[in-house]
């Protein structure tokens, strides 16, 4: 399945049932799982590991040294788990020794044209990258974020699970889990209804995240005593924990 115009080097691992497709370049110490495709003209330079039934698509670049003027060449390394779909033109780059020296990618995300994932961020799990995202180096995006096209995203932001993005949305501080930002830069607007709704969450438990939000941003509340407020719905609605913990977790503070 590796197709004779594909270069692959000596210490790449190629997994049975690989598809490898034409002028495609595989680096040492690259490993492809079983059922991932890989197709024309992409990159892969390692060390990488890329899990199982993953589909790349082509002028990829994936696994790249960074640009950080700090970078010295050292064995830093990227991981992406299985079935991720990563589009056309889609730049990853490897970790480095200053951080994790690690650039990570769960499962089953969507990372659409153009995007770009700075070294040693972290990609959850059901993510969706829309058309040229762009995220600097550092950044985490926690299971079923949506970032819209064009979003920009400072080095060490948290985006917080369930959030949403608007479109060329300019995030420069941590994103709570189920909220919704847009503007640059970017302002807190609402709870991320629909795409709760879509993933199974009870009407009731919606309308409780939506009276959370109004706590944490609408009431003029310090945000000590927000969290406070938030605590005593956790016993109706244990879905508000996250939303605290996202808050708890920030380091450089939340948008608000």
């Amino acid at each position: 399945m590796i197709h004779p115009q594909a270069i692959v080097e000596p210490g790449a691992k190629v997994a049975e049932g690989a598809h490898i497709g034409p002028w495609t370049y595989i680096g040492d110490g690259v490993e492809i799982e079983q059922g991932c495709i890989i197709e024309s003209h992409v990159v892969i330079k390692g060390p990488t590991k890329i899990g199982t039934g993953t589909h790349i698509y082509q002028f990829a670049s994936v696994g790249e040294a960074t640009p950080d003027l700090k970078y010295r060449d050292e064995p830093t390394r990227l991981t992406i788990g299985e079935r991720n779909t990563i589009r056309e033109g889609v730049t990853i780059h490897r970790g480095t020794v200053q951080d994790r020296g690690e650039t990570i990618i769960g499962n089953d995300n969507l990372i659409m044209a153009y995007a770009h994932i700075g070294h040693d961020s972290v990609i959850g799990n059901h993510t969706i990258l829309v058309n040229n995202v762009a995220l600097a180096g550092h950044v985490c995006v926690d299971d079923w974020a949506i970032l819209s096209g064009y979003t920009l995203v400072h080095q060490f932001c948290r985006i917080g699970q369930h959030s949403f993005s608007g479109m060329q949305t300019a995030i420069g501080k941590d994103v709570p889990a189920y909220v919704t930002v847009s503007g640059s830069p970017a302002e807190a607007k609402t709870i991320n209804t629909e795409g709760l709704r879509r993933r199974g969450f009870s009407d009731s438990a919606v309308s409780q995240l939506r009276r959370a939000f109004k706590i944490l941003y609408r009431q003029n509340l310090t945000l000590d005593i927000a969290i406070q407020r938030l605590e005593t719905m956790l016993s109706d609605t244990p879905e508000v924990k996250v939303l605290i913990d996202s808050i708890r977790a920030s380091e450089r503070g939340i948008v608000r």
